[in-house]
């Protein structure tokens, strides 16, 4: 009883000291890479307007959480999520901050059935990978559906550019017309074109907003052309078909990883639905894995193999699409 408070006390001091080493990795991380885009800003700042880029910068609130100091910004480079940004997560950063805690605390429940209490020093540690996790994954998918999109928006400017439409109408057309994201982005384009940001420093911005080499492929186009001259219509149509391929080539991607997301699905689906038909033939055998320590010990193994197999095959499928 004397040392329960302890124990407990111990694992919760040293859980926040392999918090704060991971803490500083990923921080140093993220200055690194903070430090090669302002090195590569600085290439670039003498030929963009700066005025502009600085009124642009100050509407739109692209780059505070990376760049702004706190304790919110450092928590956002941490957990891998910009509160600038909510619209790229498929819930509120704070609610699931709140989940990837609460799946965490369950995790190491589990694991202390085998590793006892020194188990519950790796809260921190998969709460913070966690919401990496669930964040990269939210504004993946919202980039993969704005990759999707983007081929019918650029021929609907098209569309609109030829038949004498100008192209800041065309761009307002596609913001009304076109599902979420794409329709709320250049929707948001356009009400920044409305204030005095000029076209080029607008889709750069977007394009940095989304992080899509498409959009950034989009904003060089129409710079050169702004630049250079020549019909904007023809090096659109150019860069939609260009775009509708790379679309193409990931569906065939897509669909020939069909059958290895299908036999994922199938291997991590039998233990579950194995364990329910022995519960329904001989209930008194599945519950030794709850009641008995050994059960729970024996359960608990099963669980985290089955996880670390399930992530593996994600992974694997994953990097072949890549």
């Amino acid at each position: 009883m004397i040392t329960s408070p302890v124990i407990a006390v111990s694992c919760l001091v040293a859980g926040l000291m392999v918090l704060g080493s991971i803490s500083v990795l990923i921080l140093r991380a993220q200055a690194r890479q903070d430090l090669f885009r302002q090195r590569i800003a600085r290439v670039v700042e003498p030929h963009q307007r700066r005025a502009i880029g600085a009124q642009l910068s100050a509407t739109s609130g692209v780059g505070l959480a990376t760049t702004g100091q706190g304790i919110g910004p450092m928590l956002g480079r941490l957990f891998g999520f910009d509160p600038d940004l909510p619209d790229h997560y498929v819930i509120q950063w704070w609610a699931a901050l709140a989940v990837t805690l609460t799946v965490a605390v369950v995790a190491t429940k589990l694991a202390s059935g085998l590793a006892g209490s020194p188990a519950w020093l790796a809260v921190p540690v998969i709460w913070v990978l966690l919401s990496r996790g669930f964040f990269g994954w939210s504004a993946a998918r919202r980039r993969d559906k704005l990759f999707v999109q983007f081929p019918d928006a650029l021929a609907m400017i098209v569309r609109a550019v030829r038949v004498g439409i100008p192209v800041t109408d065309s761009l307002r057309a596609v913001g009304r017309e076109i599902n979420a994201p794409t329709g709320p982005e250049f929707a948001r384009l356009t009400q920044e074109l409305a204030i005095g940001v000029v076209l080029e420093d607008g889709l750069k911005v977007m394009a940095e907003r989304n992080g899509l080499a498409e959009y950034r492929f989009f904003a060089t186009a129409v710079a050169l052309q702004a630049q250079t001259g020549g019909g904007l219509s023809e090096t659109l149509e150019t860069l939609a078909d260009v775009i509708r391929k790379r679309v193409a080539v990931r569906q065939k991607g897509l669909a020939l990883a069909a059958e290895a997301k299908m036999s994922s699905l199938v291997l991590a689906a039998l233990p579950p639905l194995a364990g329910v038909a022995l519960w329904v033939m001989n209930d008194e055998y599945i519950k030794l894995l709850f009641l008995d320590t050994l059960g729970q010990k024996i359960l608990a193994a099963a669980i985290m193999a089955l996880s670390g197999g399930i992530a593996t095959m994600k992974y694997m499928i994953r990097k072949s699409l890549s």
